[in-house]
Protein backbone atom coordinates (compact mmCIF):
# COMPACT_ATOMS: atom_id res chain seq x y z
CA UNK A 1 0.00 0.00 0.00
CA UNK A 2 1.04 3.53 -1.03
CA UNK A 3 1.23 6.18 1.60
CA UNK A 4 -1.82 7.94 1.81
CA UNK A 5 -1.75 11.52 0.42
CA UNK A 6 -3.15 14.47 2.49
CA UNK A 7 -6.15 15.35 -0.26
CA UNK A 8 -7.30 11.62 -0.19
CA UNK A 9 -10.25 12.62 1.95
CA UNK A 10 -11.17 15.26 -0.37
CA UNK A 11 -12.11 12.06 -2.45
CA UNK A 12 -13.06 9.64 -0.63
CA UNK A 13 -15.91 10.00 1.44
CA UNK A 14 -16.81 7.53 4.21
CA UNK A 15 -20.15 8.37 5.64
CA UNK A 16 -20.35 5.79 7.89
CA UNK A 17 -16.64 4.39 8.88
CA UNK A 18 -16.40 0.77 8.64
CA UNK A 19 -12.77 -0.10 9.81
CA UNK A 20 -13.68 -3.79 10.52
CA UNK A 21 -14.88 -4.36 6.67
CA UNK A 22 -13.65 -6.81 5.01
CA UNK A 23 -14.67 -5.48 1.53
CA UNK A 24 -15.13 -2.56 -0.16
CA UNK A 25 -17.93 -0.83 -2.38
CA UNK A 26 -16.45 2.49 -4.44
CA UNK A 27 -19.52 4.53 -5.49
CA UNK A 28 -18.89 6.97 -8.55
CA UNK A 29 -21.82 9.73 -9.27
CA UNK A 30 -23.43 10.87 -12.39
CA UNK A 31 -22.37 13.97 -14.11
CA UNK A 32 -22.88 17.10 -11.75
CA UNK A 33 -23.62 14.57 -9.43
CA UNK A 34 -21.53 14.22 -5.71
CA UNK A 35 -20.56 11.90 -2.56
CA UNK A 36 -23.66 12.49 -0.72
CA UNK A 37 -25.73 10.68 -3.33
CA UNK A 38 -24.59 7.19 -2.27
CA UNK A 39 -25.31 8.06 1.59
CA UNK A 40 -28.52 5.68 1.38
CA UNK A 41 -25.87 3.02 0.17
CA UNK A 42 -23.25 4.05 2.64
CA UNK A 43 -26.00 3.52 5.57
CA UNK A 44 -27.22 0.38 4.27
CA UNK A 45 -24.56 -1.51 4.07
CA UNK A 46 -22.25 -0.39 6.93
CA UNK A 47 -20.16 -1.55 8.89
CA UNK A 48 -20.03 -4.89 6.87
CA UNK A 49 -18.77 -3.15 3.66
CA UNK A 50 -16.37 -0.40 3.50
CA UNK A 51 -18.25 2.37 1.81
CA UNK A 52 -16.13 5.32 -0.20
CA UNK A 53 -18.20 7.78 -2.26
CA UNK A 54 -16.21 9.52 -4.65
CA UNK A 55 -15.88 13.00 -4.42
CA UNK A 56 -14.72 14.74 -7.95
CA UNK A 57 -13.54 18.28 -7.62
CA UNK A 58 -15.21 22.04 -8.54
CA UNK A 59 -18.56 21.13 -6.89
CA UNK A 60 -19.78 21.67 -3.14
CA UNK A 61 -16.75 21.51 -0.60
CA UNK A 62 -14.78 21.15 -3.43
CA UNK A 63 -15.77 24.22 -5.91
CA UNK A 64 -13.11 26.04 -6.22
CA UNK A 65 -10.97 23.26 -7.41
CA UNK A 66 -10.75 22.96 -11.11
CA UNK A 67 -13.23 19.97 -12.63
CA UNK A 68 -11.73 17.58 -14.39
CA UNK A 69 -13.19 17.30 -18.30
CA UNK A 70 -11.25 14.25 -19.70
CA UNK A 71 -12.14 10.68 -19.07
CA UNK A 72 -9.36 9.43 -18.49
CA UNK A 73 -7.44 11.91 -16.61
CA UNK A 74 -10.05 11.21 -14.06
CA UNK A 75 -9.35 7.80 -13.87
CA UNK A 76 -5.80 8.15 -13.46
CA UNK A 77 -6.84 10.56 -10.23
CA UNK A 78 -9.11 7.78 -9.06
CA UNK A 79 -7.09 5.32 -9.15
CA UNK A 80 -4.21 6.64 -8.04
CA UNK A 81 -6.26 7.83 -4.64
CA UNK A 82 -7.63 4.27 -4.93
CA UNK A 83 -4.11 2.21 -4.73
CA UNK A 84 -3.55 4.25 -1.72
CA UNK A 85 -5.89 2.87 0.04
CA UNK A 86 -5.82 0.06 2.68
CA UNK A 87 -6.07 -3.13 0.64
CA UNK A 88 -9.65 -4.37 0.87
CA UNK A 89 -11.33 -7.18 -2.18
CA UNK A 90 -12.99 -3.79 -4.53
CA UNK A 91 -16.29 -3.72 -6.28
CA UNK A 92 -17.33 -0.53 -8.08
CA UNK A 93 -20.96 0.94 -8.41
CA UNK A 94 -21.34 4.02 -11.42
CA UNK A 95 -24.08 6.12 -11.84
CA UNK A 96 -23.77 7.31 -15.96
CA UNK A 97 -20.70 8.78 -16.29
CA UNK A 98 -19.78 7.38 -13.57
CA UNK A 99 -20.00 3.85 -14.70
CA UNK A 100 -17.75 4.87 -17.71
CA UNK A 101 -15.21 6.09 -14.85
CA UNK A 102 -15.41 2.99 -12.73
CA UNK A 103 -14.78 0.51 -16.02
CA UNK A 104 -11.49 2.87 -16.59
CA UNK A 105 -10.35 2.53 -13.23
CA UNK A 106 -10.72 -1.12 -13.71
CA UNK A 107 -8.94 -1.12 -16.76
CA UNK A 108 -6.13 0.68 -14.51
CA UNK A 109 -6.59 -2.04 -11.68
CA UNK A 110 -5.81 -4.94 -13.97
CA UNK A 111 -3.15 -3.23 -15.93
CA UNK A 112 -1.47 -3.14 -12.82
CA UNK A 113 -2.09 -6.60 -12.18
CA UNK A 114 -4.63 -6.44 -9.95
CA UNK A 115 -8.49 -6.94 -10.04
CA UNK A 116 -12.15 -5.82 -9.55
CA UNK A 117 -14.62 -8.09 -7.85
CA UNK A 118 -17.62 -6.90 -10.20
CA UNK A 119 -18.79 -3.99 -11.96
CA UNK A 120 -22.06 -2.49 -11.07
CA UNK A 121 -22.55 0.12 -14.15
CA UNK A 122 -25.65 1.84 -13.93
CA UNK A 123 -27.80 4.30 -16.37
CA UNK A 124 -25.04 4.11 -19.09
CA UNK A 125 -24.77 2.75 -22.15
CA UNK A 126 -21.52 0.70 -23.11
CA UNK A 127 -18.29 2.29 -23.47
CA UNK A 128 -18.29 1.64 -27.21
CA UNK A 129 -21.88 2.42 -28.05
CA UNK A 130 -21.76 5.89 -29.57
CA UNK A 131 -24.16 9.04 -29.60
CA UNK A 132 -23.63 12.11 -30.99
CA UNK A 133 -24.58 14.44 -27.68
CA UNK A 134 -23.31 17.55 -27.49
CA UNK A 135 -24.53 18.81 -23.91
CA UNK A 136 -20.86 20.16 -23.31
CA UNK A 137 -21.09 22.48 -26.16
CA UNK A 138 -24.57 24.44 -25.04
CA UNK A 139 -24.70 27.51 -23.36
CA UNK A 140 -25.76 27.43 -19.55
CA UNK A 141 -29.65 27.40 -20.48
CA UNK A 142 -29.23 24.84 -22.27
CA UNK A 143 -27.14 22.66 -19.69
CA UNK A 144 -30.02 23.03 -17.33
CA UNK A 145 -32.78 22.08 -19.77
CA UNK A 146 -31.26 19.31 -20.24
CA UNK A 147 -30.84 18.41 -16.06
CA UNK A 148 -34.22 19.24 -16.36
CA UNK A 149 -35.26 16.89 -18.61
CA UNK A 150 -33.31 13.98 -16.89
CA UNK A 151 -34.69 15.21 -13.17
CA UNK A 152 -30.97 14.56 -12.30
CA UNK A 153 -31.39 17.40 -10.01
CA UNK A 154 -34.17 18.72 -7.03
CA UNK A 155 -36.15 21.00 -8.51
CA UNK A 156 -35.75 23.24 -5.88
CA UNK A 157 -31.68 23.10 -6.62
CA UNK A 158 -32.92 23.89 -10.33
CA UNK A 159 -34.62 27.21 -9.66
CA UNK A 160 -31.92 28.56 -7.49
CA UNK A 161 -30.13 30.36 -9.90
CA UNK A 162 -27.39 31.26 -7.69
CA UNK A 163 -26.83 27.37 -7.16
CA UNK A 164 -27.01 26.75 -10.61
CA UNK A 165 -24.54 29.18 -12.15
CA UNK A 166 -21.84 28.23 -8.94
CA UNK A 167 -22.72 24.06 -10.51
CA UNK A 168 -22.36 24.99 -14.11
CA UNK A 169 -18.53 24.50 -14.40
CA UNK A 170 -18.36 20.80 -12.98
CA UNK A 171 -21.21 20.29 -15.27
CA UNK A 172 -19.98 21.64 -18.47
CA UNK A 173 -16.58 19.61 -17.39
CA UNK A 174 -18.36 16.66 -16.51
CA UNK A 175 -20.50 16.44 -19.76
CA UNK A 176 -17.27 17.09 -21.86
CA UNK A 177 -15.63 14.33 -20.09
CA UNK A 178 -18.07 11.78 -21.10
CA UNK A 179 -19.67 13.15 -24.50
CA UNK A 180 -15.75 12.99 -25.97
CA UNK A 181 -14.89 9.81 -24.24
CA UNK A 182 -14.34 6.89 -27.31
CA UNK A 183 -13.75 3.28 -26.52
CA UNK A 184 -13.54 0.06 -29.17
CA UNK A 185 -15.78 -3.03 -28.63
CA UNK A 186 -12.40 -5.09 -28.16
CA UNK A 187 -11.52 -3.59 -25.00
CA UNK A 188 -12.40 -5.48 -22.08
CA UNK A 189 -12.06 -5.81 -18.12
CA UNK A 190 -12.06 -9.46 -16.33
CA UNK A 191 -14.34 -8.73 -13.38
CA UNK A 192 -18.00 -9.41 -14.04
CA UNK A 193 -20.56 -6.89 -15.23
CA UNK A 194 -23.96 -6.27 -13.49
CA UNK A 195 -26.13 -3.65 -15.73
CA UNK A 196 -28.81 -1.38 -14.08
CA UNK A 197 -31.29 0.16 -16.37
CA UNK A 198 -34.25 2.02 -16.67
CA UNK A 199 -36.72 0.97 -19.24
CA UNK A 200 -37.18 4.33 -20.68
CA UNK A 201 -33.77 5.75 -19.98
CA UNK A 202 -33.53 8.38 -22.77
CA UNK A 203 -30.01 8.08 -22.54
CA UNK A 204 -29.47 4.16 -22.69
CA UNK A 205 -32.03 1.86 -24.99
CA UNK A 206 -31.63 -1.76 -23.61
CA UNK A 207 -29.68 -2.96 -26.72
CA UNK A 208 -27.20 -0.15 -25.88
CA UNK A 209 -26.97 -1.64 -22.33
CA UNK A 210 -26.73 -4.90 -23.47
CA UNK A 211 -23.58 -3.88 -24.93
CA UNK A 212 -21.56 -4.07 -22.01
CA UNK A 213 -21.60 -7.68 -22.41
CA UNK A 214 -18.81 -6.97 -25.13
CA UNK A 215 -16.76 -5.39 -22.63
CA UNK A 216 -16.12 -8.61 -19.95
CA UNK A 217 -14.64 -11.55 -20.41
CA UNK A 218 -16.61 -12.90 -17.25
CA UNK A 219 -20.22 -12.90 -16.32
CA UNK A 220 -22.73 -10.43 -17.52
CA UNK A 221 -26.10 -10.17 -16.22
CA UNK A 222 -28.82 -7.15 -16.71
CA UNK A 223 -31.18 -5.42 -14.70
CA UNK A 224 -34.14 -3.50 -16.14
CA UNK A 225 -36.12 -1.31 -13.65
CA UNK A 226 -39.36 1.12 -14.90
CA UNK A 227 -38.22 4.84 -15.06
CA UNK A 228 -36.14 7.04 -17.00
CA UNK A 229 -32.13 8.13 -16.06
CA UNK A 230 -32.55 8.21 -12.64
CA UNK A 231 -34.40 5.24 -12.09
CA UNK A 232 -32.04 4.03 -9.02
CA UNK A 233 -33.65 6.73 -6.94
CA UNK A 234 -37.17 5.21 -7.36
CA UNK A 235 -35.17 1.94 -6.28
CA UNK A 236 -33.23 2.18 -4.04
CA UNK A 237 -34.47 -0.35 -1.57
CA UNK A 238 -34.42 -2.97 -4.49
CA UNK A 239 -30.97 -1.70 -5.39
CA UNK A 240 -29.53 -1.93 -2.29
CA UNK A 241 -30.96 -5.53 -1.81
CA UNK A 242 -29.05 -6.02 -4.73
CA UNK A 243 -25.72 -4.88 -3.68
CA UNK A 244 -26.44 -6.63 -0.04
CA UNK A 245 -26.69 -9.97 -1.84
CA UNK A 246 -23.50 -9.32 -3.65
CA UNK A 247 -21.41 -9.21 -0.53
CA UNK A 248 -23.13 -11.74 1.22
CA UNK A 249 -23.05 -14.21 -2.24
CA UNK A 250 -23.20 -14.46 -5.97
CA UNK A 251 -25.33 -12.20 -7.41
CA UNK A 252 -27.99 -14.53 -9.38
Amino acid sequence: MSQLAANDNLWCRRYHPARKATVRLVCLPHAGGSAPFFLPVSKALSPAVDVVAMQYPGRQDRRTEQPISDMRVLADRIYDILRRQPPLPLTFFGHSMGAIAAFEVIRRLEADGQTAVRLFASGRRAPSTYRDDNVHLRDDAGILAELRKLSGTASSVLGEDELMRAALPALRADYRATETYECVTDVTVACPITVLTGDSDPKTNQDEAKAWAQHTTSAFDMQVYPGGHFFLTDHADQIIELLHQHFLGPVR
